[in-house]
């Protein structure tokens, strides 16, 4: 088994060009700014690096981009912010797509986030008349995951195309961890719907980000994460390196732990951190 190597961040600047971050989990939770993240992100540009935010959210970039400056990261501190929320746009708003403007969307996010579907001139819908669902956001830490399963049932039965575009297992809420919308999708597809993913580990979304970035020697490239199965693992599938940092989602787990999860998803990291800072 690959072992992966402690490393600090100048290890990282004198190794690599372009770094490709993960927001939560590895510059904030939902509490905020993660200490010394803001001065990372600050250091990196300071030394001529290309900076990527590439994130697991339904919402677009400039929004996230937008709200990473209201608590403090300076707007100069990153190039580029992409999230699966990007992709999915791009993806269902091509020529030839089978929706189109005005079509009915059933959207399961948090706090109301209706954020792609607006973006692509859809209405909202239920799930007995829409004709599509997405699934960008979870609040399973109010909403039991058998509500979420009765919710969805009649678009499952209608065989309605469903778009999850954030594919995280889990959230951070409060210092805890609760079920994510790919965990919601997880059910979707347990009753029978038919799920595209889009988003970290998925290609899409790291194709995506190469292109912003230009010409650059892949093995200059490194991705920052939090997550074993989806930073880590989309890291091995785009053919790039990767840093694991031990904040976020796998902030309580041991060694043992975490070389297990390594295991079952064949994702090994090239370097360890125990904070990005």
């Amino acid at each position: 088994m690959h072992r992966p190597r402690q490393a600090d961040l100048s290890d990282l600047i004198s190794e690599y060009d372009v770094f490709f971050v993960d927001q939560f989990g590895v510059l904030r939770d939902d509490g905020g700014p993660y200490e010394g993240a803001i001065e990372v992100l600050s250091h990196l540009k300071a030394a001529g690096k290309i900076v990527v935010i590439l994130s697991n959210s339904g919402r677009s970039g400039s929004f996230n981009a937008d709200r990473l400056v209201k608590i403090g990261f300076a707007p100069e501190s990153f190039d580029y912010f992409l999230t699966s929320g990007d992709v999915a746009f791009d993806i269902l708003s091509r020529p030839g797509s089978a929706l189109s403007a005005n079509s009915k969307c059933l959207t399961i996010s948090s706090g109301g986030d209706s954020n792609l579907a607006d973006r692509l001139l859809f209405t909202a819908g239920s799930a007995r008349d829409a004709d599509v669902v997405i699934i960008s956001g979870s609040e399973a830490e109010r909403i039991p995951m058998d509500d979420y399963r009765e919710m969805l049932r009649p678009a499952a039965e209608r065989g309605l195309p469903c778009y999850c575009t954030n594919p995280d297992s889990y959230k951070l809420h409060n210092g805890s961890i609760a079920p994510g919308a790919g965990s919601i999708a997880r059910l979707y597809e347990e009753i029978g719907g038919t799920v595209v993913w889009l988003g970290k580990p998925y290609r899409e979304i790291y194709d995506h980000a190469l292109r912003l970035v230009g010409n650059q020697d892949h093995r200059r490239i490194l991705c920052v994460g939090d997550s074993i199965e989806h930073d880590i693992l989309g890291a091995e599938t785009a053919g790039l390196d990767s840093v694991l940092v031990r904040t976020g989602i796998l902030a309580g787990s041991n060694n043992a732990e975490l070389h297990k999860l390594m295991s079952d998803f064949s994702a090994f990291p090239t370097f360890i951190m125990s904070q990005f800072a």
